[in-house]
């Protein structure tokens, strides 16, 4: 079944983030004036917890499927450029292209939404 192969790519990609997210923690602690490293951490890890909520609740048909599986994307898109904006301005000096940030933001922004309008639609019959 398709939405189980998303679901289970979808589970494999928070388990990444929130490594992830631990490494850059980790990172953070060690360097000087990181941050940026700290605030990319805390965005992982935090997105990551709700990839896997979300993922469970829609296999449960707690709330709408599709609904909540583009909602659990965007959290991987959005938390993916904003952490990885912010590491690559920590390590490199530059972003990974302009308002890479702000856009993730705005996704993780719009996919929070999102997951609340696929709590409040009818649960398919």
């Amino acid at each position: 079944m398709m939405e189980r192969r998303l679901f289970r790519i979808l589970i494999v990609l928070a388990a990444v983030m929130g490594a992830d997210g631990v490494m850059l923690a980790a990172a953070s602690a060690h360097q000087p004036d990181a941050t940026r490293l700290a605030s990319a951490s805390s965005m992982l890890l935090f997105h990551a917890t709700a990839v896997l909520a979300a993922v469970a609740l829609a296999e449960r048909g707690v709330i709408h499927v599709r609904i909540g599986l583009a909602a659990a994307w965007g959290f991987v898109i959005a938390s993916a450029l904003f952490a990885g904006d912010l590491t690559m301005r920590q390590f490199a000096g530059h972003g990974l292209f302009p308002m890479a940030a702000p856009t993730g933001g705005t996704l993780l922004i719009v996919s929070w939404f999102a997951l609340a309008v696929a709590a409040a639609w009818p649960k398919r019959g």
